[in-house]
């Protein structure tokens, strides 16, 4: 019998440990940026989520409508750039209605076989921006809330990648993301619930609230979820696409888009939760406090 290698499986073994080197230098390097940012809130978290959600617009318009569009795509931006301002100044009506002018501005500017697909990525640009800023703008949770967001998205993301690659098994949705399976998926939602209820833990050890873990672990299991279903709506817009990645923008991540896919849906979730349990002043409260 042969033991010799083949060489293709050389080159897919290299690629795959150069691509998860460089995912983990990504993290290494945001993840402590955005704990900064919500940790200072106010304008420098509005700067952080503003320029990533102008990234994932750039994104999605090169991504539906090919280069270019530069008008396109400079009106919409202004719109979410102003959207900004106003959910910064604590005007959350006046912020969702100006993204909605700029889904508007898209209608006008956008080629007439995209207008559809330009209005969806400047809603999800939309979305990306104005979730964790109105969870964090919360007086009294906001850090709490986007921690526990970090927390469970990125725990869910971590654990589905490693749990998935080493146990393998039945795909989770093969026709969308052919990589991805139950076994990931399984795995990174337990992990977020136990994520979730660390962070209890660790808020109460710094006296930042007292919480249920139990509530919390519930909470874990639905935005866990939820941010898996993000992550496979981005997979099935790329490959109605025919792309890879939305950009090259972070090494080993692919695009800003690819990064942010799972934690724009758990944010939004979050944000409707925390309105629906204890009305719109207070939708960190809402979320976390049961």
């Amino acid at each position: 019998m042969s033991t010799q290698q083949d060489p293709a499986a050389k080159v897919d073994g290299a690629s795959g440990s150069r691509n998860l080197a460089l995912r983990v230098l990504s993290a290494i390097i945001l993840a402590p940026l955005a704990i900064g940012a919500a940790y200072a809130g106010s304008w420098p978290f509005a700067l952080f989520w503003t320029m990533a959600a102008l990234a994932v617009l750039w994104e999605w318009i090169k991504l539906v409508a090919g280069p270019g569009h530069v008008l396109m795509f400079s009106t919409c931006a202004a719109a979410i750039a102003v959207a900004a301002v106003g959910e910064l100044r604590h005007h959350p009506v006046a912020a969702l209605l100006i993204v909605g002018l700029g889904l508007l501005a898209s209608f006008i500017f956008a080629p007439q076989t995209s207008r559809v697909w330009i209005a969806a990525g400047v809603a999800y640009a939309g979305a990306m921006l104005l979730a964790p800023l109105y969870l964090r703008f919360d007086p009294n949770y906001g850090l709490q809330a986007v921690l526990l967001l970090f927390a469970i998205v990125w725990t869910t993301d971590v654990l589905g990648y490693f749990a998935g690659r080493a146990i393998g098994g039945p795909k989770l949705w093969p026709a969308v993301s052919p990589k991805k399976t139950w076994s990931g998926a399984i795995a990174g939602a337990i992990g977020a619930m136990l994520a979730a209820i660390a962070m209890v833990h660790v808020l109460e050890a710094f006296e930042l609230g007292r919480f249920h873990p139990g509530q919390w672990a519930a909470i874990g299991l639905v935005l866990s979820v939820v941010a898996q279903g993000g992550d496979l709506l981005e997979s099935w817009l790329k490959r109605r696409f025919g792309a890879k990645d939305a950009s090259q923008l972070i090494p080993g991540h692919g695009g800003v888009m690819d990064r942010l896919d799972g934690f724009w849906a758990a944010a939004l979730v979050g944000c409707v939760i925390g309105i629906l349990h204890r009305g719109m002043l207070h939708p960190a409260a809402g979320l976390l406090l049961w």
